[in-house]
């Protein structure tokens, strides 16, 4: 790995972390002595990168400290691309045009010599195409009110063709090959309910809000889905 890759990934493992990092930990991840972590710490706090800390005790980086998002290693590229590809697979025009803008602002302000790692990757997944199925609908609306944490009023159909009204707490937008799915607490059923996106013939954003915050709705729903995968496993 070279120097400045070197000095770059230590900031990276440095940011990532919400403790300080021992120099040992640190030349685990780049496969290097203590004695070269040593030298490129001391370089980095030459060089005025926020870093405190001592051998022994550890490294911390100096949170706002801020460095260009942009200056990607060729891993991170790659993992980028190999993103990108699975969400062109999704059954979801808005994704795969959101994939699509993103890509093309990185490669706008890729450096010349990166470019590569974006046109021939390393990386990517079996070459085939979207799997067929019922086209979903527009997403975005679900997506909004996940993020802002509104109530939604859903008119949906079931597998049975059955119509019902209902209004639902947005958690998640669950995806695979074929479909994807609305992840909610249903106020009707008090319970969590799947909705898949392509049978959702109606979508309404509410001013309501959620009756709680959205990191106790996921949490919510995250116990009650290990609840059933645990009672899942009990029953095979």
């Amino acid at each position: 790995m070279r120097k400045a890759d070197r000095l770059f990934q230590i900031i990276q493992i440095l940011r990532r972390s919400s403790r300080p990092v021992t120099s040992s930990e640190l030349a685990g991840e780049l496969e290097v002595a203590r004695r070269t972590v040593y030298r490129d710490i001391a370089h980095l706090m030459a060089q005025l990168v926020p870093i405190e800390g001592e051998a022994g005790f550890g490294y911390v980086l100096d949170r706002r400290y801020d460095m260009p998002p942009l200056m990607l290693t060729p891993d991170e590229i790659e993992a980028v691309v190999l993103g990108v590809q699975m969400v062109a697979r999704l059954n979801d025009a808005a994704m795969r045009n959101a994939a699509g803008d993103v890509m093309a602002k990185i490669t706008s302000v890729m450096p010349q010599d990166l470019l590569p790692y974006i046109d021939q990757p390393a990386v990517g997944i079996k070459p085939d195409d979207v799997v067929g199925g019922d086209a979903t609908r527009d997403t975005r609306p679900l997506r909004l009110a996940i993020r802002e944490g509104r109530k939604l009023e859903l008119d949906y159909r079931a597998a049975d063709g059955t119509i019902t009204r209902r209004i639902v707490w947005p958690v998640l937008l669950g995806y695979d090959n074929t479909h994807s799915l609305l992840i909610a607490w249903c106020q009707s059923k008090q319970a969590f309910r799947h909705f898949r996106t392509e049978r959702i013939l109606k979508v309404e954003i509410l001013n309501e809000a959620i009756g709680m915050s959205r990191s106790k709705l996921r949490q919510q729903w995250q116990q009650w889905r290990d609840a059933e995968m645990r009672k899942s496993r009990g029953a095979q």
